[in-house]
């Protein structure tokens, strides 16, 4: 059931990210993807805190990205990391030229 939730949210063309929302890291990873353009639907946040299998999401994300740690971070269909690697990726100007290849921005 955690493999299908997850793998119903991973799209071509979106921006994933799983959460907790008391997590400071998920909240600076919020606050710099809701500055950028996005399209209307194509950034969204999943609290993993809201279902009840919280800890077989993260298991499962475990296995698909090597981390169970929030936030996730799903470029399209690829775990690009966490918040560091995100912040990290927009310093190097990296992040906007990958949201243009999806298309996820206006």
């Amino acid at each position: 059931m955690a493999q299908a939730f997850v793998n119903s949210k991973i799209q071509p063309g979106k921006v994933v990210v799983f959460i907790k929302p008391t997590c400071p890291y998920c909240r600076k990873t919020q606050e710099l993807l809701s500055q950028l353009p996005f399209k209307q639907g194509l950034l969204e946040f999943v609290d993993i805190t809201a279902a009840s299998n919280t800890s077989e999401i993260q298991d499962y994300l475990e296995q698909l990205t090597g981390a169970r740690t929030v936030p996730r971070v799903f470029i399209g269909q690829e775990c690009i990391g966490g918040c560091t690697d995100l912040v990290n990726m927009h310093e190097r100007g990296e992040l906007l030229t990958r949201l243009k290849q999806i298309g996820a921005l206006q």
